[in-house]
């Protein structure tokens, strides 16, 4: 490449993965003083004020962030803002309808604040958002990627903002805008897609008993559903999984009706069912993409995995990818070197590698073995679940993979108290 790089990173999608990956490498600080010059790009407009409206990835869905979340924003000083937003999880209820076992999860006994969060996406894009304009993260918004050239030493990029156009370089380009992205296609990286022939049907609900903090994993001969809750002690978050024509269906019907369908999939844990907002349909697919990496170019976030939302696993592992890819940016800008280059990149995804094939498979899994309504499988199912609540070992297992703190999974930044500026060091757990 011809002169110096304009951008150490520059990354297309600026929703929750690119905005946490930003602010992630812009607080890093190599030993000798170094900070990274990083670029957001991002194709919607992002006004101050009507965040919900304007960007598909702080829409009206909320997100489950596991512990392992948690701690990886409470590093980056973002959690005390965060928790303004957040209801914490401190108990998770696994069931099956029809069926005797069922397992019920706490994070007292894991000695844990809580198994993990839920935040409506709007509160998790106000303080990404915020945290980004006062930040040293440049954002060129909106805009997209129109051209992307390897070059040596880095990508030549071609940037369209309204309607002019200008050439960027970088060492590093981080494609993050979404499952359905079109610079994946442009640098002509193939992904895999498994349609599941189901779609959520997700919308906030009202019902008469309080919630106490309680998460619902509950599964239906329809498809799975969660309850997660809300700050209102009698207001819960519900993705719930059909065929795509009954989901097309329970986001028409008349309110009652939707009720009652509710009631009958879910049981009376809550008491009736109240009242049920605005609900969305989503078509769910597994996608994966084939390739992660290239010379100067890595995919993350949906564009790199987006998973079955059953377990609500796909943005923690994402953010775990962050974390990672940070790690290795950092020890490579430590080092003067050019941080893009395979040779350096090949470690990230030789790290991650264990971490997103287990919760792409769980993910993947878990809703296809509760569909099936086998007696045989029923009954193995329930020994299962049995298994899970009276043996503590098995818990802790199943509650740590759930919290994001399993072996394999990255905590955060390799790094010392004088190489971050932050609030506190980031930690990595090594297996």
């Amino acid at each position: 490449m011809t002169g110096a790089c304009d951008y150490d990173v520059v990354i297309a999608g600026g929703g929750m993965v690119g905005s946490s990956l930003a602010l992630l490498l812009q607080r890093l600080v190599s030993p000798d003083g170094q900070t990274l010059n990083v670029l957001v790009v991002e194709s919607v407009a992002q006004p101050s004020a009507t965040i919900q409206s304007t960007s598909p990835s702080f829409d009206g869905r909320s997100t489950a962030l596991s512990y392992g979340s948690r701690v990886i924003y409470e590093q980056l000083g973002l959690w005390s803002r965060l928790s303004e937003h957040a209801t914490a999880i401190e108990h998770i209820h696994v069931s099956e309808r029809g069926a005797f076992a069922s397992a019920l999860l706490h994070a007292e006994e894991m000695h844990w604040p809580a198994l993990g969060y839920v935040l409506e996406n709007s509160g998790l894009g106000e303080v990404l958002l915020s945290a980004l304009a006062n930040s040293a993260v440049e954002l060129a918004c909106p805009a997209t990627i129109t051209q992307a050239q390897p070059q040596q030493g880095g990508m030549l990029l071609t940037l369209q903002e309204d309607e002019n156009q200008r050439q960027i370089r970088t060492q590093l380009l981080v494609v993050a805008d979404g499952a359905g992205s079109q610079l994946r296609q442009h640098l002509g990286i193939q992904h895999r897609s498994h349609n599941y022939q189901q779609s959520a049907v997700v919308a906030n609900v009202s019902f008469e008993k309080a919630h106490q903090h309680i998460a619902y994993e509950r599964f239906t001969e329809q498809g799975p559903m969660a309850l997660l809750p809300l700050a209102d002690q009698q207001r819960a978050a519900l993705v719930w999984t059909q065929t795509a024509e009954q989901a097309q269906h329970l986001c028409s019907c008349e309110q009652p009706d939707f009720l009652n369908r509710l009631q009958q999939r879910f049981g009376h844990r809550l008491g009736q069912f109240t009242a049920v907002g605005e609900r969305l349909q989503y078509p769910l697919q597994l996608i994966t993409s084939e390739e992660q990496l290239r010379s100067h170019v890595v995919v993350m976030g949906n564009a790199a995995h987006a998973l079955h939302p059953v377990a609500g696993q796909g943005f923690n592992l994402a953010l775990r990818d962050c974390a990672r890819l940070s790690e290795i940016v950092l020890s490579a800008k430590a080092q003067h070197q050019n941080i893009g280059e395979l040779s350096i990149l090949k470690p990230y995804q030789q790290a991650q590698q264990f971490d997103q094939q287990k919760t792409i498979l769980f993910s993947d899994q878990v809703g296809a073995m509760f569909a099936h309504v086998a007696k045989p499988l029923s009954l193995l199912r329930n020994i299962g679940l049995s298994a899970v609540d009276m043996l503590p070992s098995l818990k802790h297992s199943f509650v740590r993979h759930a919290a994001g703190q399993h072996y394999g999974a990255a905590l955060g930044l390799l790094t010392h108290n004088d190489q971050l500026t932050g609030d506190q060091a980031i930690e990595v757990e090594h297996g």
